[in-house]
């Protein structure tokens, strides 16, 4: 597959050489110089709650407010006043002077109890002082245009917040005290001396590939390739810890599909009966598994049904299937793979990983073991060794649930998390996989002494592929998605 640019005579950015190596910044939005504010504790009542202000206009709301400015970095115990100098309440005021703060702005804090009332009443003070009521994220997104943070680091802002497992939580620390941009700095600091090596020699043509072949570029640029790789692997674990895994459990009515649900979850989360057809709707229950959230759905059974209600149920089965990571389709292993099963599995999408579940082992008497074996044997491709992608177990006593636990974490690449592994986001994953494409092309390019300046090109597009992930290289389009998702306050 060709590039859009291949082919044209100059593709790389024309320009001095050194701002062809080190373009402008492409996030910095139009300078923002409103004053904002918003509560920053969580809704609901609460013992302390915080009111944050942001901005140039700080000054001039303390002294109306608290009736002077507080001393910077000291914690102050103050009235808070109303327009007629009456108290709003009484709490702690905390001055942060710009450019030591989290915005890198003038920042106020007004600690005071965390009643819904009061808290309105205080936020609405600082509004009518001049401040505006801050968007979703946009104290983190000033912090990421004045330098405090970079996107990566700004989005592990809301990953600490949101993480579920104690896990996720250490991996999105690491983030946010910069471990995971600084691989990838020191990637874009690779490839920005390579860069320089073919931009030389684009501007020296006399030297070519000489040049690049006495600066071993092409093992500069195999240290470059084997670097990302590591990264990519540490980050598609940190994917996976923060976005977590979606299992879908599947098969025919009354094969155990509630009951394998319950055994996992720990707890009777869904109804079990005798009676095929019970399930009528997806239930969702999320466990922990090594510090990885996985999110069981266990749905309607598929068969055919002039049930309405169980007709709508086996609509949302098919649904959730379109969007999960992972299927387990539960077997009754005392019969074993059925025509309706067959039907079943030739409906699941193929690139689907599955694992296929033969249950109700307790069920089974010994002499019907080897025959369950030689059912559970029967169904694999040709090729595949038994139990590689099915097992055998019983939700009702457990046996071979953690089994399956682990086989869960397997089939989603999952490697036992280390101290190393900091949270990353699909689109960290996916700017990696697009600068390794990059650099494959580049490779190839390397190789030719006609296609230097597609060489060139190649190594820039994976430079800003990379630099995307911490903000160095991005479209304002991008930042507000981002931004977006935090919550008011943050």
């Amino acid at each position: 597959m060709h590039p859009p640019w291949a082919g044209a005579a100059r593709p790389y950015p024309t320009g001095t050489f050194e701002s062809r190596l080190h373009p402008p910044p492409q996030h910095l939005d139009m300078a923002n110089t409103d004053t904002i504010a918003a509560i920053a504790t969580a809704p609901g009542r609460g013992g302390i709650g915080v009111v944050r202000v942001s901005g140039k206009q700080i000054e001039s709301l303390a002294v109306a407010i608290l009736g002077q400015l507080p001393p910077p970095r000291h914690a102050q115990l103050s009235l808070f006043l109303d327009d007629s100098g009456d108290t709003l309440d009484q709490g702690i005021a905390l001055y942060f002077p710009a450019p030591h703060s989290y915005t890198g702005e003038d920042v106020l804090e007004l600690q005071g109890h965390g009643g819904t009332a009061v808290m309105s009443l205080l936020l609405d003070r600082c509004l009518a002082l001049g401040a505006r009521l801050a968007e979703p994220g946009e104290f983190t997104r000033r912090a990421y245009l004045n330098n405090k943070l970079d996107l990566a680091q700004a989005e592990s802002v809301a990953d600490v917040i949101s993480a579920s497992t104690a896990a996720a939580a250490r991996a999105a620390v690491r983030s946010l005290q910069g471990e995971f941009s600084a691989s990838v700095r020191e990637l874009v600091a690779g490839l920005t001396h390579l860069r320089m090596l073919v931009e030389a020699t684009l501007d020296f043509p006399e030297e070519e590939i000489d040049f690049l072949q006495k600066a071993d570029a092409r093992g500069k640029l195999s240290v470059v390739q084997e670097s990302l790789a590591k990264v990519l692997v540490v980050a598609r674990q940190g994917s996976l810890l923060r976005e977590g895994l979606q299992v879908v459990l599947v098969g025919q009515p009354n094969v155990g599909k509630s009951s394998l649900m319950n055994c996992l979850a720990g707890e009777e989360v869904a109804i079990v009966t005798d009676v095929p057809g019970t399930t009528r709707d997806a239930l969702r229950q999320a466990i922990a598994i090594e510090g990885v959230v996985v999110h069981l759905i266990d749905t309607a059974g598929l068969r055919e049904s002039r049930d309405a209600v169980e007709q709508i149920g086996m609509a949302r089965t098919r649904a959730a299937i379109e969007k999960a990571d992972l299927i387990l389709v539960i077997v009754d292993s005392r019969i074993g793979l059925t025509p309706e099963d067959h039907v079943i599995l030739s409906q699941l999408p193929a690139a689907l990983p599955q694992i296929q579940v033969f249950n109700k082992t307790d069920l089974c008497i010994a002499s019907d073991a080897a025959a369950t074996a030689t059912k559970v044997a029967a169904a694999l491709p040709v090729g595949q060794a038994a139990g590689e992608s099915r097992i055998s177990l019983s939700a009702k006593t457990g046996e071979g649930v953690e089994r399956l636990r682990k086989k869960l974490l397997e089939m989603a690449g999952w490697q036992a998390a280390g101290e190393g592994v900091c949270i990353a986001r699909a689109r960290h994953v996916q700017a990696l996989q697009t600068a390794q494409t990059y650099l494959h092309g580049a490779r190839d390019k390397l190789q030719s002494a006609q296609q230097l300046e597609l060489l060139a090109e190649e190594l820039r597009l994976a430079q800003n592929a990379l630099s995307s992930i911490t903000g160095e290289f991005g479209a304002d389009d991008l930042l507000g998605e981002i931004f977006s998702k935090f919550c008011i306050g943050k």
